[in-house]
């Protein structure tokens, strides 16, 4: 096969990841249409990226031949640099990443989404506006082949520090949204909550619906915002460093882009996934959420001063507030809460 001759003598450093992708989305695809379930991706996406991510860190470790079927290994085609030396920076970039699996599959575990019968409620909702044919054609290139190649991707580059600061924000927000959920089913305030999630919720926070206070009163989405930045920085300190390759700036071309490939496909993808997302929310609580979405930004919250000023001008900032933060009297909009 040309492509594989090609990958083999090319790029060798691409070799083991790219069977193991395959391999992935293979077992993925299957497992989604014996079970039914298309959540399969989302119960290896914690893993996928570390496992990329350790396997660049630790080359010197790999055998040069695989001792078992996708077993990880570092063919003699590789640069005896990459093959012979560990890099500080791969090995900090691997302790972030690391740090970020840990964040998300407790948050996908205490969820309950590592059960092999859960599956996102967004795909329930998806299979109601398409035909089974095109939900299966959508499963197939989208779910499973598109999303294992972005996981792989993010394997890709390396980072620093301030990655850490990310996962910690992110970890705060994911904290205050269970908290939040916990108490909307429960009606209960947990006094044992992380902290950053120990906030008083209140009978008009549940009845809106959704949450709207801690980060969230600055962003509607957080922990996307979070998981988008933590990936971006992964992406650009290789590229900063004083050995990459001089970057063209502004970009010339698409193939100067190629560097970006890892952090703009994933931030495409969020954007996509939010704006789904969004319209199901704004569907079950019409009010509410429309006036949620005209006081805080998507994702930035420097913009929701703005938004809020902007507002201020229209002299409808008062009656939105209310709404979004207090308790006005459209403060749940028209969706029941559940």
């Amino acid at each position: 096969m040309d492509f594989w001759h090609a990958l083999t003598h090319d790029a060798p450093m691409f070799v083991w990841p790219v069977k193991f992708c395959v391999a992935m989305t293979a077992a993925t695809y299957v497992l989604s249409i014996l079970t039914n379930n298309v959540s399969q991706v989302d119960r290896v996406w914690t893993f996928l990226p570390t496992i990329y991510t350790i396997y660049y860190a630790f080359l010197p470790l790999w055998p040069s031949v695989p001792p078992t079927y996708l077993f990880p290994y570092t063919p003699d085609a590789i640069p005896a640099n990459l093959r012979e030396t560990f890099s500080p920076r791969t090995l900090l970039m691997a302790s972030l990443v690391v740090t970020w699996m840990f964040r998300l599959s407790y948050n996908t575990w205490r969820r309950g989404l590592f059960s092999l019968t859960d599956e996102d409620y967004r795909w329930a909702v998806l299979r109601q506006k398409i035909s089974p044919f095109l939900f299966q054609v959508f499963n197939l290139f989208f779910i499973a082949i598109a999303q294992n190649i972005i996981l792989f991707l993010l394997g890709l580059p390396a980072a620093r520090t301030l990655g850490f600061l990310v996962i910690l924000a992110e970890f705060v927000s994911d904290n205050q949204q269970y908290s939040f959920q916990t108490f909307k089913h429960s009606g209960n305030l947990n006094p044992n909550e992380w902290p950053g999630a120990k906030i008083q919720w209140t009978k008009h926070d549940a009845e809106r619906g959704f949450v709207t206070r801690g980060l969230w009163a600055w962003s509607r989405h957080p922990n996307f915002l979070c998981e988008q930045s933590f990936w971006i920085i992964i992406t650009l300190i290789p590229l900063l460093s004083p050995d990459s390759p001089k970057l063209d700036f502004p970009p010339t071309s698409l193939a100067s882009l190629t560097p970006f490939l890892p952090c703009l496909v994933l931030c495409s993808l969020f954007f996509s996934s939010t704006i789904f997302t969004e319209s199901i929310s704004k569907a079950k609580y019409p009010v509410a959420y429309s006036a949620y979405q005209e006081r805080v930004a998507m994702f930035l919250p420097l913009l929701t001063p703005v938004w809020g000023a902007l507002l201020g001008i229209k002299g409808r900032k008062g009656s939105v507030d209310s709404i979004v933060y207090g308790d006005g009297p459209n403060s749940k909009g028209k969706g029941k809460a559940e």
